[in-house]
């Protein structure tokens, strides 16, 4: 009997979860506005993942989350959080953050995955082209790094979660050269998130980045992408969320990137913790539970031929 994804992890402490991103879209509110947590839930136990990061239909209540995940025997691995320290100091950020920190600990999650909205343009950035992504100043690096390195210190003391860098698509890392500066102007308390799609999208190269910061990684991604799609967003200059409407992003064995090197990073002594696919999609365009099953078969075959 071929095993499951589970049982080739064990060995190397680790844990395959999803993302509710293919079912309900956190920012276009129409993807996936009818769907109940529940049926999130329930179809990514049935496809034997072990985990899940939050969405915006999770309940926001311990009490109230840890029962329902247990229901379906999942744990909570991460959740999204939108953080502004390139404009603000970290103790208005550790208040912001107090509530949604708590939750994630309270339910079993040890890493809380954050995104840098500050420095984004226009009301709604996600719509801008892609070329309008912010960035950090030279000369502003400095003190962006110590005020996450504070904040990630503070984080981890106050609410037993780290601090894990989403380097993603119009935010103010998003190239190989940004995240070379991230690393290097924050303390070991601001881990990074490596999420292979966004990436790639940003024109890194997976091998040289896992081979320079693995040893700061504590939670990883693993999206694919479209290619033809891709290079058509980025040649025409489409927004971010345009992109995902046309489906730049899918799952690991329906686009065209080589998770290989991620694997051998995952599965070196470097890395312990979560696997998390995710994809931003049309739910209509790209069914959820199909999508997931094929992500699951993928990576399940990966780890097997290892």
């Amino acid at each position: 009997m071929a095993k499951r994804a589970a049982e080739l992890l064990a060995p190397h402490d680790l844990r395959l979860g999803i993302n509710p991103l293919s079912w309900t879209n956190d920012v276009i509110e129409e993807f996936g506005d009818d769907t109940p947590v529940e049926t999130f839930l329930r179809e990514a136990a049935e496809c034997g993942y072990q985990g899940v990061e939050m969405g915006r239909k999770f309940p926001r209540e311990a009490a109230v989350l840890g029962p329902l995940l247990a229901e379906y025997d999942l744990a909570l691995a991460s959740g999204w959080y939108s953080g502004f320290l390139a404009e603000r100091d970290p103790e208005a950020e550790l208040e912001a953050v107090a509530d949604h920190a708590d939750l994630l600990a309270a339910c079993g999650a040890r890493v809380m995955v954050y995104g840098e909205c500050g420095l984004m343009p226009g009301e709604s950035p996600l719509d801008e082209p892609l070329s309008r992504t912010p960035v950090v100043a030279r000369g502003d690096w400095q003190a962006y790094g110590e005020r996450l390195t504070r904040f990630a210190e503070a984080l981890k003391a106050r609410h037993g979660v780290e601090l894990v860098y989403h380097a993603h698509l119009m935010m103010v890392v998003e190239s190989e050269a940004e995240i070379d500066a991230l690393m290097a102007h924050t303390g070991e308390a601001v881990g990074l998130l490596f999420d292979a799609g966004h990436v790639v999208a940003g024109g890194g190269d997976l091998a040289g980045l896992l081979a320079r910061h693995g040893q700061r990684i504590n939670h990883l991604h693993l999206k694919d992408i479209r290619r033809d799609v891709m290079a058509r967003v980025r040649r025409e200059d489409i927004s971010f969320n345009q992109g995902v409407r046309d489906g730049m992003f899918t799952v690991p064995g329906d686009g065209y990137l080589d998770f290989t090197p991620l694997l051998d990073f995952a599965t070196s002594p470097d890395y312990r913790g979560w696997l998390i696919v995710e994809a931003e999609q049309d739910p209509t365009k790209a069914p959820p539970r199909e999508m997931a099953s094929t992500a699951y078969r993928h990576i399940t075959q990966l780890l097997a031929q290892r």
